[in-house]
């Protein structure tokens, strides 16, 4: 059968920072939303870690893009060329035709009509016959191992590279939902202009992305601390060669605003949450999805300060494309997938 079969039934969770494709119950690509272009032509030259690797290290004929903004399509040449990619690198048994595809996509819950369509343009243009989307707090869920259809209530908050994600779940639908464009790249960016401002070193993006891993933190006071990072990178104002030890303490305090907008968000869900669910949220705690839930402390800070438990999901990167891939197998009774 497999030589006949016309349909490849695909699972993809387009996110800002890393694009997943579920095939087959398997996860069989997991590379960065980055794509080179050739700057005159617009033609693709690398992407995924490829392209990464370039990144900030272009030459005059090359321009690396991030398709994706805030969880949505800024780039919409850009994120053709990244999805119609990453699609060829599902291992394939046809070799003789190229088969029509099926697909769920994760979508940010606050996503606009026009960001909708953006979306299932790209994956249509890419090649995808069927295109289904799924919210990602929704796939975050699913991810998890929560029922989505039961009737009591439960809370994602999914922390990704553009947009946090915060949704109480219930009977299928989400009950509430709070989506801020405030997430992992904002963290990013707060370091750099902390390293500025206050070391007077001028670090890049991916710099700043390896600082956050190493060292960052959501509490000055941690159990098992990190190490401090050595940083090198030039001084600001002579362009001399510059180390820098940076503590987790340091990046505590540079991330504190962009986390507390992130509590904030939170607390606004639960207070539009009817008080039926609000008793099971109490009673389940909140689950953490997405690269975000990775940062030291952060679940510990949010159960202090709430007064609700936070769990971190198992695998929290790959929650949402493990909830796609589970809604693509079940897209006849999911009534909640948008076609």
């Amino acid at each position: 059968m497999g030589f006949f079969s016309f349909t490849q039934e695909v699972a993809m969770d387009l996110g800002t920072a890393n694009t997943l494709i579920i095939y087959n119950d398997k996860i069989v690509v997991d590379e960065p939303s980055v794509v080179a272009l050739d700057k005159r032509t617009d033609k693709l030259i690398a992407f995924g870690e490829k392209a990464r690797l370039m990144q900030g290290k272009e030459n005059e004929g090359i321009r690396t893009v991030r398709p994706l903004r805030d969880g949505v399509i800024a780039d919409f040449h850009a994120a053709e060329l990244l999805i119609r990619s990453i699609i060829k690198m599902i291992p394939s048994k046809n070799l003789f035709f190229t088969p029509s595809l099926k697909m769920v996509v994760s979508i940010p819950s606050g996503s606009t009509e026009v960001e909708i369509r953006a979306v299932r343009d790209s994956a249509e243009h890419a090649g995808g016959r069927e295109v289904y989307m799924i919210y990602e707090p929704m796939a975050a869920a699913i991810g998890i191992g929560i029922d989505v259809e039961s009737p009591s209530g439960c809370m994602i908050v999914d922390i990704g590279g553009g947009s946090t994600e915060i949704a109480v779940i219930s009977l299928g639908g989400i009950v509430s939902n709070k989506s801020i464009r405030i997430a992992g790249d904002d963290l990013t960016t707060d370091i750099i202009d902390y390293m500025s401002s206050m070391h007077n070193l001028k670090v890049g993006e991916r710099t700043a992305e390896t600082i956050k891993i190493k060292v960052g933190s959501a509490l000055t006071d941690l159990e098992d601390p990190p190490e401090d990072y050595i940083v090198r990178g030039p001084n600001r104002m002579t362009a001399l060669p510059m180390e820098v030890p940076v503590s987790y303490q340091e990046i505590a305090h540079c991330l504190e605003k962009s986390i507390s907008k992130i509590e904030d968000a939170i607390l606004s869900a639960l207070e539009q949450t009817p008080p039926e669910l609000y008793s099971d949220i109490v009673e389940r705690g909140i689950y953490l999805a997405g690269g975000g839930a990775l940062l030291r402390g952060l679940s510990k800070r949010l159960t202090d300060k709430l007064n609700i438990q936070f769990h971190i999901a198992e695998d929290p990167l790959k929650a949402v494309a493990r909830g796609t891939g589970i809604a693509l197998k079940n897209v006849e009774r999911f009534g909640f997938l948008i076609r």
